[in-house]
């Protein structure tokens, strides 16, 4: 056992403290001050993950906190390296997510003197995250690492920023002399007013039109198992945002998302759980939704109420919580929405129309391929409880549609921020987490190829820690749009190519699946549904790398025609 009188360094009280406060993942890429504190980090029993770009090991310790609902860390060196995360505190910020970033910074005696990297880095990071500060002293480390992990996991979840010195890191204490706090116990469930539920049941007794909107509030929140059962007991149609996909199965009978668009317009009753009327649903406006729809709005942050549209009822709560209490009272009623009604049958065959829409052109197997063709059939062979990362404009749009999610959390994709450049981070995250608490699920990482193009050489991590994703790259040769291989050679022979060359267009038939040859593993270049599916197949069975799969499709292809995008903004 140690001695109260042994010395101790920055370097261990820091990894210590974080370890007593439940972390367990550690993302970054090490260098001058942290190297010590990195292998302090592994000591204490962290895990450590060494990746290749500073904004991937943010996203992939932000997914870490979605997944486990505590904060891992993102720790980076100085100046550059820290400003290299601010990408991905931001979207950690705006997605509600748990996460720790550690920066090391020049030795406070350099400071105004132009030290090595020196950077304001406490003041610059203050907007992207919800706590940021320097312990000043070797002694409060623990006190400021209890706070900034308690900062992001309390209220509404965000980024939290700790800067440490090299001259703080390397100082020297007897260990008898910190104090360590009591770990940071999980934040309190939010009850809500009694009176408020009353409300908001009388509301949807009296709609015509109820509909349930769930959000990845939802999904963070562990709700699934109470929204489940106000969505079974009631029968209220019901539509997820991206993330919150899985909370109530995507193959649901409640699920109306292939009628998207006429459930959002005529529902008179929306009942908002942990989703935001943000662009992502139009800010809850005409002409998308109905001028006099009642909004029911259930989130974890006050400040988030009445946002953009005055809610009917607002709840500051829990959201499994207050399912449950509408769920009780609703049954006791004995109230239900109509599966025979009008409400359920327009839902209905507008679902079946949309459907059949997207069947002929998911059955045009014809090449060049289309994004729906692609992935139906991946659809046909992947496990139903794979984990599905996906990022690009089309490829993540398309393949929300497509791709279906039945459980909670299994849905990873550029979010709230609309931030390109997560894919291989989040798929990272996810498979460790499978890699730790469920090893036979896989992980299924859908890319654009513009976005893959973001952060591609996490391959090689993958590789590194044997985790097992199969990344499919779904390449058009572009940006939304790309040109076909013989008039990207045409360009190409033009001079001056930076004026003649389309900004959205990227280089023709990219084999992106030669990527994973540098490091041993094998991919796959495929044209047609046969090959692709062939491809998929072999993937799946491998356990201990991760594969390519790179699929060429028509540089033209698009969505079916959408009546509102994603974002169209409101008509007063």
């Amino acid at each position: 056992m140690s001695d109260s009188n042994d010395e101790i360094d920055g370097n261990q009280i820091l990894a210590e403290s974080l370890k007593s406060q439940g972390v367990e993942y550690v993302f970054g890429i090490v260098g001058i001050p942290v190297i010590e504190l990195s292998m302090a980090m592994q000591q204490a029993g962290l895990h450590y993950v060494g990746m290749r770009n500073e904004q991937a090991a943010c996203y992939a310790a932000q997914a870490i906190g979605y997944l486990t609902s505590k904060p891992a860390v993102c720790l980076v060196v100085s100046g550059p390296g820290l400003l290299h995360v601010y990408g991905g505190m931001a979207n950690a910020k705006v997605n509600c997510w748990p996460l720790l970033v550690i920066g090391g910074s020049c030795p406070e005696d350099h400071e105004g003197l132009g030290g090595f990297q020196e950077c304001r880095q406490v003041q610059l990071s203050q907007p992207y995250c919800k706590y940021s500060a320097r312990p000043p002293t070797v002694q409060l480390i623990p006190q400021h690492v209890e706070q900034a992990v308690r900062a992001s996991t309390y209220g509404r979840p965000g980024a939290c920023y700790l800067d440490f010195p090299a001259n703080l890191l390397t100082a020297r204490i007897e260990r008898g002399s910190v104090s360590n706090p009591h770990p940071c116990p999980p934040p309190p469930v939010l009850w809500p007013a009694p009176h408020l539920i009353k409300q908001a049941v009388a509301a949807i007794r009296k709609s015509a039109r109820p509909l349930v909107i769930v959000g990845k509030g939802a999904a963070y929140s562990r709700s699934e198992a109470a929204v489940r059962r106000l969505v079974g007991s009631t029968r209220i149609p019901v539509l997820a945002t991206p993330m919150g996909k899985g909370v109530v199965s995507d193959s649901s009978p409640h699920s109306v998302a292939s009628a998207r668009t006429l459930a959002l317009q005529h529902a008179d009753t929306i009942v908002l759980l942990g989703a935001r009327l943000n662009w992502m649903l139009h800010f809850g406006r005409p002409p998308r939704f109905n001028k006099d729809v009642f909004v029911i709005q259930v989130d974890l942050c006050a400040e988030e109420l009445n946002n953009s549209v005055t809610a009917g009822v607002a709840i500051q709560a829990d959201v499994g919580v207050v399912a449950t209490q509408l769920c009780d009272q609703l049954v006791e009623a004995a109230w239900s929405c109509d599966k025979g009604g009008i409400w359920w049958s327009e839902l209905i065959n507008k679902c079946r129309s949309n459907q059949e829409t997207v069947e002929k052109m998911a059955k045009d197997i014809s090449v060049p391929l289309n994004y729906y063709t692609v992935f139906h059939h991946i659809q046909q062979i992947i496990p139903k409880d794979c984990m599905i990362v996906s990022e690009g404009a089309n490829t993540m749009d398309i393949g929300r549609s497509v791709l279906l999610n039945e459980l909670p959390r299994h849905r990873l994709d550029a979010g709230t921020f609309g931030t390109m450049g997560v894919g291989p981070g989040f798929a990272i995250a996810a498979a460790l987490w499978c890699q730790y608490y469920q090893p036979d699920k896989r992980v299924l990482c859908v890319e654009g190829d513009s976005a893959f193009g973001f952060s591609g050489m996490e391959v090689e991590t993958m590789f590194r820690y044997k985790l097992p994703i199969t990344i499919v790259v779904v390449n058009n040769n572009g940006i939304y749009s790309g040109l076909d291989s013989e008039t990207w050679k045409e360009l190409q022979q033009m001079p001056e190519t930076a004026k003649v060359l389309p900004p959205t267009s990227l280089s023709a038939s990219v084999r992106y699946d030669k990527m994973v040859e540098m490091f041993g593993g094998q991919g796959y270049f495929c044209q047609t549904i046969p090959e692709l599916q062939s491809a998929l197949r072999s993937a799946l069975t491998v356990r201990d790398q991760p594969t390519i799969i790179n699929v060429m499709i028509n540089p033209s292809a698009d969505r079916k025609p959408q009546n509102f995008n994603w974002l169209t903004t409101s008509k007063l």
